[in-house]
Formats: C-alpha cells, structure tokens, sequence
C-alpha cells in the first residue's frame, strides 16, 4: 500500500472516529435533556414505572452531569476524536448498557424503551471500541514508521 493511499485510509477511519463520538455525544445530550425536562417521561418509558420527587430531582441532577460529559467528549474542530473523549463515552455507554441489562434480565423495571436503549449502547460501545482501536493501531503504526 502507498504512502498516499495509507493517510487516505487514516483520515477516514479519523472521520469514522470523530463521527462516531458525535454521535455518543447527542445521545448523551438528548438523554440529559429527557431527564432534566421531563424525568418522568424518562421513567415511564424506559422503566415502565414512576419517579419519586427524590427520583426526579436525581434524575435531573444525571441529566446536569450527561449535558457535562456530552460538553467535554463534543469533537472539536479536529480531524479526529481525542481519546479521553472516546474513554469517556465508551466507558459510559459500557457501564449504562451493564446495567441496563441487569434491570431488564432482572425484570425489575420494564419500560417500552427499555431493551431498545441496551441496544443503542451496545451499539456506541462497538463503534467506540472500534475507534479506540483504530487509533491505538495508528499510534503504534507510527511508532514503528521511519
């Protein structure tokens, strides 16, 4: 493979990358906006069940702390991602997926937007693995280069 055609293939999987973590970073946002508007929409149809008053206003305080994380993982102007935004993000969506599932398989709260919401972070999960790995193969790629 040339040198010209190898920089095409990093630029696009920097592309991929940083398209990837804009997209983790909206579901942040749009989950943080759900929660801090309306907790109780939030409850009904992922838990199938109602918030508390102590529920809603930690539900709430989650969205202040997602709204955080969606403004410091938010792509730049950078080609690509930086990787303390892909960490964030996939450690994130690793640990919501985890425990997702957890209530789903425990059938403790059901909502209609349960098992499609351990989807969407499996999902971010894959291409954010993918674009850590990407990126760790570019950086030792470039270890080795002369």
């Amino acid at each position: 493979m040339s040198s010209a055609s190898a920089e095409i293939g990093m630029l696009k999987g920097m592309e991929i990358a940083r398209w990837t973590v804009l997209a983790a970073a909206i579901e942040a946002a749009a989950t943080g906006l759900v929660l801090f508007a309306r907790p109780s929409w939030f409850a009904r149809l992922v838990f199938g069940s109602e918030f508390s008053d102590a529920g809603s206003a930690l539900g709430r305080l989650t969205a202040i702390a997602l709204l955080g994380l969606t403004l410091a993982t938010c792509p730049s102007g950078a080609v690509g991602p930086l990787p303390s935004s892909v960490r964030a993000l996939m450690t994130y969506n690793v640990l919501a997926a985890i425990y997702l599932l957890y209530l789903a398989i425990g059938h403790q709260l059901t909502g209609i937007l349960l098992w499609p919401a351990i989807a969407l972070h499996a999902i971010l999960v894959i291409f954010l693995g993918h674009a850590w790995l990407a990126k760790r193969d570019r950086e030792s790629a470039e270890d080795f280069s002369i």
